[in-house]
């Protein structure tokens, strides 16, 4: 049976997998210990139950476990690995670089370095969503410290060109800070190979409890270090002092594992989905794909509607489709997306755009189902 409205929003945030609830349960009960009690059974059996997570998260990135900082979600470590890198070396330089479609935690931090003192270059990227190498590679200065560029935009799905972003702050021995919280449990990603210095995710983007999340910090080739963001009792390698969520950590480590088992066939499924409801989208005279079609997540498709009053097209759908204009931490905004004007598209253009982002409970039948609503409304809108 479909429940309704039909859920289209994934990239907002996922349900928690049943998987990752039963494992879960008992850590508000009868393991109810604080992970940092050494001296009983309780504090050991949530250590263990933290270490375990930590292997985990580090194995589906590719990385060691000791490289793993849990935090409360993405935006704490956004703010942990921006703030943190610029404490530490603002002697060597203040100078920061990202581009103009990061999410805003991203953005919002490196506006406040700004305000301290930093120097922060934004970069525009291309029509499709791409950053744009060579002027990446113009940017950098002596002075610079940090690049950040998101693994995956949370609004259009592009995915970014790592491996060459990584290897231009390389070149110049600069650290390269990535938010991968689209991409992680989506497609593969691997620290190592990316050659990426410090990564973030969130455990609510893939099947796991919201209030939970990771900091990838590399300890060799370079060792990284970063100043915390608040003290008090040195936990987590002294980064991230605090009783560790660790009903949230469990979660987030069996969502990880999850994904690592199941990633590959979810994603061959759910493009399938998402082109089938792409392919119908298109086929309307007044649709647009938003970013690039080649390098794309394989659950997610950004279309704007071009007819008078396609701005009012979500309200017409609410009730049979659950869907977003782009990221749910500046939806309440009535301005258009900042990451579809980046991209050259007009104020109404991007005010009739939708992002349709599927997920592990989207069914065929949900899919079917969703292109008829919105042929059903587009056909009343622009007969209207």
């Amino acid at each position: 049976m479909i429940q309704y409205p039909i859920y289209l929003d994934y990239n907002a945030t996922t349900p928690v997998d049943h998987r990752v609830m039963d494992i879960m349960a008992p850590y508000f009960t009868t393991h109810f210990g604080n992970a940092a009690s050494r001296t009983h059974a309780y504090g050991w059996v949530a250590e263990e139950a933290v270490d375990i997570a930590r292997e985990q998260v580090a194995s589906l990135i590719g990385a060691v476990s000791s490289e793993i900082i849990f935090t409360s979600g993405a935006t704490e470590a956004v703010n942990l690995a921006i703030r943190g890198v610029y404490e530490t070396y603002h002697a060597k330089g203040k100078h920061i670089i990202t581009c103009n479609i990061e999410h805003k935690a991203v953005l919002d931090t490196c506006h406040y370095i700004e305000s301290i003192g930093g120097e922060i270059t934004i970069l525009k990227v291309l029509p499709t969503g791409l950053p744009d190498l060579d002027a990446l590679e113009k940017a950098i200065r002596p002075d610079t410290i940090l690049i950040a560029i998101m693994y995956a935009n949370n609004e259009i799905g592009t995915i970014m060109p790592i491996k060459e972003v990584s290897a231009l702050a390389k070149k110049q021995n600069v650290l390269f800070f990535c938010d991968a919280t689209q991409a992680v449990g989506k497609i593969p990603v691997d620290v190592l190979k990316d050659n990426i210095d410090l990564l973030c995710f969130s455990a609510h983007k893939m099947y796991g409890p919201k209030g939970a999340g990771a900091l990838y910090v590399r300890r060799k080739n370079p060792r990284v270090k970063l100043s915390p963001l608040q003290y008090g009792g040195g936990h987590e390698r002294g980064m991230r002092s605090g009783t560790l969520n660790v009903p949230g950590i469990v979660g987030l480590g069996k969502a990880s594992e999850i994904c690592k088992t199941e990633m590959d066939a979810e994603a061959i499924r759910l493009k399938k989905l998402r082109d089938l409801l792409l392919d119908a989208l298109l086929q309307l005279d007044c649709t647009s794909l938003n970013g690039s079609a080649e390098f794309l997540l394989p659950h997610v498709a950004n279309v704007s509607f071009n007819f008078n009053g396609s701005n009012q097209l979500i309200n017409k759908l609410n009730k049979q489709i659950a869907v977003s204009s782009g990221s749910a931490c500046t939806s309440a905004s009535t301005e258009p997306s900042y990451v579809l004007k980046a991209l050259g598209i007009s104020d109404e253009l991007a005010a009739g755009s939708i992002r349709f982002s599927l997920g592990r409970f989207t069914t065929e039948e949900n899919i079917k189902d969703a292109i008829g609503y919105i042929r059903e409304a587009v056909k009343a809108e622009m007969t209207n």
